[in-house]
């Protein structure tokens, strides 16, 4: 039987139960695909990462959701950070993580409010539009809900973009997963490929928040993601791109309808017409730590 270190990571949160939850289980990139899912599913996250050695960079990180592995995902990227300085198989510092969508940056640092992660994604790659009467009917919204044309935005993974007029209406939303599956074959995606819709409004949850998004998510994944690193990083390089932030610096809040607060600052990195990256900070805590049988 093999055995495996894990911890159960709260990333975009310095507290316990805030933020979004991921296991990252040590030396274990080895493993194969089905083990991998079978083990998230068995957690009930969105995401767990399985970490192992790179010749390209200092870690590798495989990212995986229930129903198959994805290059990038923002949330695992800060636990993967956080459980290495917890167990002291890093320091604080610049660390490259070798990823599906290429190689990442990060920044680690760890002082009394905690541990605190700095990653930087690559540049966006934007995509079609799509029609608002689909996204919006995704969404359980009307199309006039949606304040712009809605985006495909990849900054290592793709969503659609979605800007809505005020929290009350991103609260309102509610997928529909056939509408949602129409949008995706109008996109020509393939069985499985998704690009859901990641709603961003321009005001936050609380007085520190300049903005708050959701992820509403199909099955088998749970029904929404308490915060997603990477759809911030596509957000706000759409918002800076189109015009619509003033400044490329705020801080993005995500899963306080759901009782789980995160936040993360944020900053587009170059002009909006030659985005190079985006920089996407947060802190996390180690919740749970262990050991998996297998």
């Amino acid at each position: 039987m093999a055995e495996f270190a894990v911890d159960w990571v709260d990333a975009f949160s310095a507290r316990p139960f805030g933020g979004n939850g991921c296991a990252v289980v040590h030396d274990a990139a080895r493993l194969d695909d089905e083990t991998c899912m079978a083990f998230v599913r068995e957690t009930s996250l969105v995401e767990c990462t399985f970490l192992g050695p790179s010749e390209r960079a200092d870690l590798r990180v495989r990212y995986f959701l229930a129903s198959g592995e994805i290059p990038f995902a923002g949330h695992p990227t800060v636990a993967s950070v956080a459980s290495l300085l917890h167990r002291g198989l890093a320091q604080p510092g610049p660390l490259v993580l070798e990823t599906g969508a290429g190689l990442v940056p990060v920044e680690a640092s760890r002082d009394e409010t905690g541990i605190g992660v700095s990653m930087t994604q690559v540049a966006p790659r934007f995509g079609p539009e799509v029609p608002r009467e689909m996204v919006a009917a995704a969404l359980s919204l009307r199309p006039e809900d949606i304040l712009a044309p809605p985006e495909i935005v990849s900054t290592g993974l793709p969503f659609c973009i979605t800007l809505l007029g005020d929290v009350d209406t991103a609260l309102r939303a509610r997928l529909d997963v056939p509408a949602l599956e129409a949008m995706m074959r109008h996109l020509g995606a393939g069985p499985g490929e998704m690009s859901e819709p990641y709603i961003i409004v321009r005001q936050g949850m609380t007085e520190a928040g300049d903005t708050f998004g959701r992820l509403l998510l199909p099955p088998p994944n749970p029904p929404e993601d308490a915060f997603t690193g990477s759809a911030t990083g596509a957000a706000a390089a759409w918002l800076w791109h189109h015009g619509l932030i003033d400044s490329p610096r705020y801080t993005a809040e995500q899963g306080h309808g759901m009782g789980r607060p995160g936040s993360a600052e944020v900053e587009v990195l170059g002009p909006p017409e030659a985005i190079t990256g985006v920089r996407v900070a947060g802190q996390a805590h180690v919740l749970m730590s262990g050991t998996l049988h297998l």
